[in-house]
């Protein structure tokens, strides 16, 4: 029987457990892909993991810093929108953090039984999830410190409504955490441009709500777009925190060790300004509202 964790899981252990999980869940499975080709896996593994500590890294530096508030007057409150099957929420309450999530569609009946199987692991009940459109949920303004996006800010539209309503809902010196494609990448916007054309908004009937949604249909953008979409709508960018993964293609991580595979890519991004925005695949970043 598997224990459960103190409070404190690594991006790795995570991985390895979330593997066996999958076995049991088609949807899942279907939707991750990391069964479907052992050739790939070390690929798929490094982008996921390094979103996933991103995330991570920047839950824990803000938990940090409310702890060194001279006066702290609440706990950490995180919201994860778009919060899909609850991946990120179920790792962060492995590591003792809890949070709030809002999703749609499918993903949000597979979330009682995930609850279930990772509660052997860690406490649960700090996974909140509620199947709500950003557009319609009640704002409580100056509520969250964190908001994360991951794989999401391209769905909402409009955008500067959403952004519009992220904004209110910080507190001063909140912040948001997005991950993203990078809207730049050569071979995805190909992919993309073949799969919808330019049919980047579309609206969709949602069951669970009982109406039409407006979405952005793989939407992606290029960080100067996003920097500049997020200024507009009163947020400042934390330029430091800024941050590209994924060049290589699958072959190279199956020759190379993964490790050194993503060492030299986070040295190339660094480096290279047109290898970072036309070759690399996935794009994270940190805006903060102004206190």
């Amino acid at each position: 029987m598997p224990t459960r964790q103190s409070g404190n899981m690594t991006v790795e252990q995570f991985f390895e457990l979330f593997l066996e999980e999958l076995k049991t869940r088609d949807k899942l499975r279907e939707y991750y892909k990391f069964h479907d080709d052992p050739n790939k896996l070390a690929f798929r593994k490094a982008y996921f993991c390094q979103r996933l500590q991103y995330v991570l890294d920047q839950v824990q530096a803000a938990a940090h810093a409310l702890t060194l508030s001279p006066s702290p007057s609440h706990a950490l409150s995180i919201w994860d929108c778009g919060c899909g099957y609850a991946t990120t929420q179920i790792f962060l309450a492995l590591n003792g953090i809890p949070s709030r999530g809002t999703t749609l569609e499918f993903y949000f009946n597979e979330i009682p039984s995930r609850l279930e199987f990772w509660s052997k692991y860690g406490d649960m009940s700090l996974v909140k999830a509620s199947y709500e459109d950003v557009f319609s949920t009640q704002i409580n303004e100056n509520s969250e410190d964190l908001i994360i996006v991951q794989d999401t800010l391209h769905h909402l539209e409009p955008l500067q409504n959403s952004l519009a309503i992220f904004h209110k809902t910080l507190r001063p010196g909140g912040k948001l955490i997005a991950i993203e494609e990078n809207g730049n990448n050569l071979i995805q916007r190909i992919k993309l441009y073949k799969q919808r054309g330019n049919n980047r908004i579309i609206d969709y009937y949602d069951e669970g709500l009982g109406r039409t949604v407006t979405m952005g249909n793989e939407n992606i953008r290029p960080y100067p777009v996003w920097r500049s979409e997020f200024i507009k709508a009163g947020f400042e960018m934390e330029e430091d925190k800024l941050s590209y993964v994924r060049l290589f293609p699958p072959n190279v991580f199956q020759r190379k060790q993964p490790d050194n595979v993503v060492r030299r890519e986070q040295e190339l991004w660094q480096r290279y300004g047109l290898l970072r925005e036309y070759f690399f695949f996935g794009v994270n970043f940190v805006a903060r509202k102004s206190v």
